[in-house]
């Protein structure tokens, strides 16, 4: 079965933050663009669906439903509507957490586009980090 499944890349950062914490705040839909690159404007509800501005165009966004495994799955269908899965976690790591973002490379994505990807989710969980940590001072 050739092609069977996606190349991915795993991106994780660690947060001295409390899992149950950084949970609550990333699953929120209306925090997203405190912290995700790839959602420019404001998030409005429509249903069970989050709409925003990205770079690309208006998106829709639709997460895992609330939970206590830390799973922040979500769905993002991109203008073209073409629906991209987003696996992403959050688990504790001793005393605070880690978040992991599993990227799959999409048909006909160049190696250059793979890596930038990678590089904004990278900062992504760094701004995530970054609001986390300070919210705890």
């Amino acid at each position: 079965m050739k092609d069977a499944a996606f190349p991915s890349r795993h991106i994780s950062i660690a947060i001295n933050c409390n899992a149950d914490d950084v949970y609550a705040f990333a699953s929120n839909p209306a925090n997203l663009p405190q912290w995700a690159a790839g959602v420019s404007g404001s998030v409005r509800k429509s249903g069970d669906n989050w709409i925003s501005d990205s770079p690309m165009g208006e998106v829709q966004i639709r997460f895992a439903d609330a939970n206590s495994l830390g799973v922040l799955d979500h769905d993002v269908t991109l203008p073209s509507g073409e629906t991209v899965y987003n696996p992403m976690r959050v688990f504790p790591n001793n005393q605070g957490s880690e978040v992991v973002f599993t990227l799959y490379r999409q048909p006909k994505m160049s190696d250059d586009d793979f890596e930038k990807d990678a590089q904004m989710i990278e900062r992504d969980l760094q701004k995530l980090r970054s609001i986390l940590e300070e919210k705890q001072k």
